[in-house]
């Protein structure tokens, strides 16, 4: 658990044998507590059946990442699906079916429509088997409670959660989980990265000195549903707001939390800890008739315990400089994280502070010369860890740590929508919930946030608001 005073520092350390493995070696396993389901440990030979629940992009490509895993960690197969829109279900069928004819076999019988799809979908599996969560945030828990009960093993899309009642929710779940030893992936692929990891090494070996501060970038725009116009007359609002769920808090945290926060947890992690407070700032501009929740521009200062800063900036606006990179300096050099290749990294450390001084090491580059060597992709890594835990008996659960890269995430969100100082502590134990009542939710609910007469959603003030809306 995370302390209520001040949060953990980052665990799970990167080691040069785990590296070389790419996989975590955990010293000692929790002890099995007695459980409903008893979860066994498959062979290699046998099929490990999934579940897909939350059926859009990610989902698909998640899915598309599990029935691609090795030899050495299949086969898999795909047995069922669940989501609330009929139309992403048959696309997503559609594609994966094309892709993986063999490994895909969901009958009509098994294909679920509906907010208790979820139970449906998961009803199919066995346990030790596979359910993948990359549905809005707002149902994790929700969907994670029930994963439990049925013993089974988990991935689930970042990010974990979006206020602190889920954060809290979600990390009393997972130690049930832990008790079941029950496998747990978090979509922060980038902890996966080749690349990064071996940076990771070598900052922790002290190539890097001290650490004096970081920043990174988001600039993008704009992309997903993270802009929308009015609601329809036609359409429901609670299916409205879930079909553009970047576009609204409950849901999703918005585009800060949901793309925010792989630069975030990336610097955090090589940082090797967590912030312990921050104060930003964000505008909209130029907005017209879009009726989102979401600053088109955020700015970020986090203090670690160290007192060093990460400095982070996020834009969401078309005709802007494009950017997706997180940068390390210290009193020995400078490290690049990420850089224009996105979630696959050109990692590399400079001699002096910025770019322009000597390369001291590039990754994939062992030899001074030449291309460097690119590494493998990073959301099929995490996959590749998640099914060698689940086939050889590992510990591995990245949920505490997924909830940490949320909270961190979260506070600086908040901090910039109430433009106040937002701590650790008050993030994780904060009283204002969103999507209350997400768990009875149904296609005849009212959504938990309602446009006013104007078609308008609440949108933060800071200095005015004492809440984010």
């Amino acid at each position: 658990m995370i302390s209520k005073n001040k949060p953990a520092l980052l665990d799970t350390p990167v080691t040069r044998r785990s590296f070389l493995n790419q996989t975590s070696k955990i010293a000692s396993a929790s002890a099995l507590a007695s459980i409903t389901l008893p979860v066994v440990h498959g062979k290699s030979s046998d099929i490990t059946q999934l579940a897909l629940v939350g059926c859009g992009g990610r989902g698909t490509g998640a899915a598309s990442n599990a029935l691609s895993v090795s030899a050495a960690n299949g086969p898999t197969k795909l047995i069922a699906m669940a989501d609330v829109f009929q139309t992403k279900l048959d696309q997503s069928y559609n594609g994966l079916k094309n892709k993986h004819k063999d490994q895909v076999d969901v009958p009509e019988e098994r294909k679920f429509i509906g907010f208790d799809g979820y139970k449906k979908a998961m009803d199919a599996l066995k346990p030790n088997d596979v359910v993948i969560f990359t549905s809005p945030c707002a149902f994790r828990w929700v969907h994670y409670q029930y994963a439990i009960k049925r013993g089974l093993n988990v991935f689930m899309e970042k990010p974990v959660t979006a206020d602190g009642f889920s954060s809290r929710k979600m990390l009393e779940l997972n130690e049930q989980a832990k008790k079941q030893n029950l496998k747990v992936g978090v979509g922060l692929m980038c902890r996966h990265s080749q690349a990064r990891r071996e940076l990771k090494l070598r900052v922790e070996d002290g190539a890097l000195g001290e650490i004096l501060n970081m920043r990174a970038y988001r600039m993008q725009g704009p992309i997903a549903s993270c802009f929308s116009d009015k609601k329809p007359p036609e359409e429901s609002e609670l299916m409205y707001q879930i079909k553009r769920f970047h576009s609204f808090l409950w849901l999703s945290g918005g585009s800060f939390s949901d793309f925010f926060i792989h630069n975030i947890d990336e610097c955090c992690w090589i940082k090797g800890m967590w912030p312990t407070k921050c104060h930003a700032q964000g505008g909209r501009h130029y907005r017209g008739d879009k009726v989102d929740q979401n600053l088109d521009n955020y700015t970020v200062e986090y203090t670690f315990p160290d007192e060093t800063k990460l400095y982070f900036h996020g834009r969401n606006m078309a005709g802007c400089h494009q950017e997706f990179s997180s940068h390390a300096h210290g009193t020995k050099g400078y490290a690049l994280i990420s850089g224009p290749g996105g979630h696959r990294s050109q990692a590399r450390i400079h001699k002096g502070q910025g770019t322009n001084s000597a390369t001291v090491w590039t990754f994939g580059q062992s030899s001074g010369s030449g291309r460097p060597t690119r590494e493998t992709n990073p959301y099929q890594d995490e996959w590749e860890v998640l099914m060698d835990a689940i086939k050889n008996g590992k510990v591995h659960n990245e949920v505490e740590r997924g909830v940490q890269a949320s909270v961190v995430t979260s506070m600086g969100r908040m901090a910039a929508h109430l433009g106040t100082e937002v701590s650790y502590d008050q993030m994780l134990n904060s009283e204002h919930t969103f999507g209350l009542g997400v768990e009875n939710l149904t296609h005849e609910s009212a959504s938990p946030l309602m446009a006013n007469a104007d078609g308008l959603y609440p949108i933060p003030q800071p200095g005015i608001k004492k809440t984010e809306y």
